[in-house]
């Protein structure tokens, strides 16, 4: 009677408890250039880009305008798996669409996704979640660097999603290399690099992935293999990407594969990784018939592609025109499908999966030796190191000049003070150079890889002891103030650096930074870098720290006394 009686009260405790514990959707791994379930199923992404968009940041410069890339710079975003009752509203209809894949373009690692991402995996949905976040979230491709601020951004998102069952894979940069920016690879590398080495250490099996722009083929091809390559040539996966994504709008209108796609899907024929179209859907030729989708899951395309990702479900201002699929009400109540919407639905209606290669005749995949630089491809098989916290929290604690912001919205002006600092350190004849990088030489300052204030302050220093320690050469517009714990001499300060920064070209695998203090371990705000990612939420608005090359001081912004 009693044992009956425990049984009664300790049985749906136990159901929750294998509720909790049983996945709730199969994981996905990757076998050679395939994905496949955990049955051995060839897996497809059919998806759909799903967040909405940011306000749009424009600086002269900065947005690449093409017919491949109509999109702004967003400056800010919402993060659209933090909306518990706006998912459950959206779940219906992408389940009409029939996807199994949600692309993300930024999240905030510090609000609650439970809801979202329990919904969308027990519906059968996975997601890829990009890590960069607007303004200065990700990696420069003006001033790139592969920093402390930026890493442990990207840490604390994937230990905010390591919980959930349906990451299918994290992007570490959209569209960060361009045409004129291919120097910037090495960095995307390096944070693949990283990345990976860090998801391995959680026993994670999310992919690690990287969405291109579809760029003039003279180099399009080589940055991918670039990202999937081995630079010891010992084929090793540990610098490589798991998913490359190709952000494509090739298709316009009633066209085919053969017009469209045949030339594209020929070029990666031989890839060596995963490969998908991480966004499609052309709105130069309306209305949108989206024939595309069966196209790109059919024999003609599935032996090199992996599925893709249409752009996009919620509405997207370009320089093109408008897309998305539906129209959201005021109140955020109500969802009303557009012919875009339908259209969609009929042709992933249509969309069979071939399921071959087998899994056991994808093999375990291969890693080449990398391209060699060209005029048109200038990336260093000479990778940025791991960003190292706990040596450039040391090395800030021994700077005789701090940077103290006399504003709390101080991420803006880190940059214009970089530019200030660096050009009146030249002038008292010292230089940048360690904080400084170049991607297509492969050759990177010894504090390159700190935060962009720790940098700062090395900066400020610098021009305070090339001073003899005057108190206004540490003042900076009041944003500078002595340290008082530092070393009080230059050979002395100078030990304590070389003792912090005893391994600066160390690459090592990263863990979790602490909660509080300075360097960006904390928050993302302190970084005065942004990125060269592109499209909804996952943007950049460039700062600039222009510390390479500077050639005279930013006059009417700061006045140092």
């Amino acid at each position: 009677m009693f044992n009956a009686a425990r049984a009664l009260v300790l049985a749906p405790i136990f159901a929750t408890f294998l509720a909790s514990t049983v996945q709730a959707i199969p994981k996905i791994t990757r076998s050679g250039r395939y994905l496949y379930d955990a049955s051995g199923t060839r897996f497809y992404i059919k998806g759909i880009a799903y967040q909405e968009q940011g306000q749009l940041y424009d600086p002269p410069g900065v947005v690449v305008a093409s017919a491949d890339n109509p999109f702004g710079e967003p400056s800010s975003f919402i993060d659209p798996l933090a909306q518990g009752s706006a998912c459950k509203r959206d779940l219906p209809f992408l389940q009409q669409l029939g996807v199994n894949a949600i692309r993300i373009y930024s999240v905030n690692s510090s609000l609650n996704h439970d809801d979202c991402m329990s919904a969308f995996s027990s519906a059968g949905i996975y997601t890829i979640i990009d890590l960069a976040l607007p303004l200065n979230g990700s990696i420069d491709r003006v001033s790139p660097s592969w920093s402390t601020n930026i890493l442990n951004q990207y840490i604390q998102t994937i230990d905010a999603f390591s919980k959930y069952d349906n990451v299918l894979a994290f992007n570490v940069g959209n569209e960060v290399v361009i045409q004129n920016s291919t120097n910037v690879s090495p960095y995307v590398k390096a944070a693949a690099r990283d990345t990976r080495a860090y998801l391995n250490s959680k026993g994670s099996s999310a992919l690690v992935g990287y969405a291109a722009i579809n760029g003039a083929s003279d180099w399009r091809g080589d940055l991918a293999s670039f990202l999937a390559c081995d630079p010891s040539g010992a084929n090793s996966e540990s610098t490589s990407i798991d998913l490359y994504g190709l952000n494509d709008y090739e298709w316009c209108g009633d066209s085919t594969f053969q017009a469209s796609y045949a030339g594209t899907t020929s070029a990666f024929a031989n890839y060596n990784v995963a490969a998908y179209f991480s966004e499609f859907g052309c709105i130069t030729s309306p209305p949108r018939l989206w024939t595309e989708s069966v196209a790109l899951f059919s024999s003609d395309m599935n032996t090199v592609w992996s599925g893709g990702i249409a752009f996009s479900y919620f509405p997207a201002t370009s320089a093109q025109g408008q897309f998305g699929m539906v129209t959201i009400s005021s109140d955020g109540s109500t969802v009303t499908p557009n012919s875009d919407f339908n259209t969609l639905k009929t042709q992933y209606g249509l969309v069979s999966f071939i399921n071959s290669p087998s899994q056991s005749s994808a093999g375990s995949g291969t890693y080449p030796s990398c391209p060699a630089q060209t005029t048109d491809f200038l990336a260093s098989t000479t990778l940025p190191p791991t960003p190292n916290d706990p040596a450039c929290n040391c090395l800030e604690s021994s700077l005789s000049c701090q940077f103290t912001p006399a504003t709390q919205n101080y991420t803006a002006i880190v940059g214009e003070l970089l530019n200030v600092g660096c050009s009146l350190l030249g002038q008292s004849g010292g230089s940048c150079v360690d904080i400084g990088g170049n991607g297509q030489t492969g050759v990177y300052g010894r504090i390159s890889d700190c935060d962009p204030t720790i940098k700062l302050s090395f900066v400020m220093s610098q021009y305070y002891e090339a001073n003899s320690r005057q108190a206004t050469a540490c003042s900076f517009a009041g944003n500078g103030t002595v340290n008082a714990n530092a070393p009080t001499s230059v050979s002395a300060a100078n030990a304590v650096a070389s003792s912090c920064i005893a391994n600066p070209g160390a690459v090592f695998t990263p863990s979790a930074a602490a909660t509080t203090g300075k360097a960006g371990a904390s928050t993302t705000a302190k970084s005065g870098t942004t990125s060269g990612s592109l499209r909804t939420g996952d943007g950049n608005a460039i700062v600039g720290m222009g510390i390479m090359a500077i050639a005279t001081v930013i006059a009417g912004f700061w006045t140092l006394a």
